[in-house]
């Protein structure tokens, strides 16, 4: 493995933990049910998506077109129908893993 790879990974999780820990950390997760930090801490679960998304789109776009769009639907489906982050992350790699086997 290049050290740039690793140095990038350790950096990205460094910085995936701080951001998930550091609310917490500094008594900013203790407002308003409605307020302006818990609706900012609940977008996190759709914004993980749409990294996740853009992460794996941006290598395929030319190629494997059908599984990625099976995937993008299933998530985008399953996120609409059950509202959960875990369920919609893991129904997308399924789906795209079924489609990209039988094609």
């Amino acid at each position: 493995m290049r050290i740039e790879v690793l140095a990038l990974a350790l950096i990205v999780g460094f910085a995936n933990y701080a951001f998930r820990y550091g609310p917490f950390r500094f008594g900013l997760g203790e407002g308003r049910a409605g307020g302006p930090m818990a609706r900012f801490l609940a977008a996190t679960g759709p914004a993980a998506i749409a990294t996740l998304v853009v992460a794996s789109v941006l290598p395929m776009v030319g190629e494997a077109r059908l599984p990625l769009l099976a995937g993008v639907v299933t998530v985008l489906a399953v996120w609409g129908w059950r509202r959960s982050v875990v369920l919609a992350t893991l129904a997308g790699p399924v789906a795209y893993g079924a489609v990209f086997a039988l094609v």
